[in-house]
């Protein structure tokens, strides 16, 4: 079982070297937040958001605002300083229990599942937190197996691993209508819509 306060301590302790470590495929980024449907006017809540790798892409889209939140106060930090536009909000808290003042259009879990300890009881509080209409997308910048062998050697003790997509695509099934599952060498995602 992950424990809460040793993801905080793992990801606290990264977080100054993030930005320096990261490795970005645009193309990939694009089709995910394509997939996703990330377009301008939407308000996007970004779950995990580290350091904020994507919101510099959300901007772009012209989205109308970006909710970025993590648990670790050094990532979340990190976050605040390099983003200070007014439509860019970064929380630091745990994503089930923090509260929000609005719904979302499209909510954002990139790089990040394997680390939330109920896969079940994250994907219900973010179907709540959808506008109707709205998207949740769980997606990887890399392939299932890759996010595997990543975690498994320091990160082992804050990772789940990976659930196959199908799986995930059934746990999304009980709270919103699945628009797509990939899974393949380049990366992984699982779209759902609310109705």
């Amino acid at each position: 079982m992950i424990e809460t306060r040793e993801v905080i301590e793992f990801f606290d302790r990264l977080a100054p070297g993030w930005d320096a470590e990261m490795v970005r495929n645009d193309e990939i980024i694009n089709t995910i937040l394509d997939n996703a449907g990330v377009t301008d006017g939407m308000d996007v809540l970004d779950v995990a958001c580290g350091t904020g790798v994507l919101i510099p892409d959300y901007l772009k889209r012209k989205v109308a605002s970006v909710t970025g939140i993590d648990i670790s106060p050094k990532m979340a930090e990190i976050a605040k300083a390099k983003f200070p536009q007014p439509e860019v909000t970064i929380l630091c808290g745990d994503m089930e229990t923090a509260g929000f003042e609005k719904l979302f259009d499209c909510i954002v879990v990139y790089n990040a599942f394997p680390h939330f300890p109920d896969p079940e009881r994250l994907i219900a509080r973010l179907a709540e937190l959808l506008k109707p209409g709205g998207t949740l997308t769980v997606a990887h910048g890399m392939s299932r197996e890759r996010i595997d062998a990543h975690h498994h050697g320091a990160a082992h003790h804050v990772s789940n691993g990976l659930m196959p997509a199908e799986d995930l695509a059934a746990i999304f099934a009980k709270h919103l209508a699945v628009t797509k599952v990939l899974s393949d060498d380049r990366m992984y995602q699982v779209v759902g819509r609310k109705a």
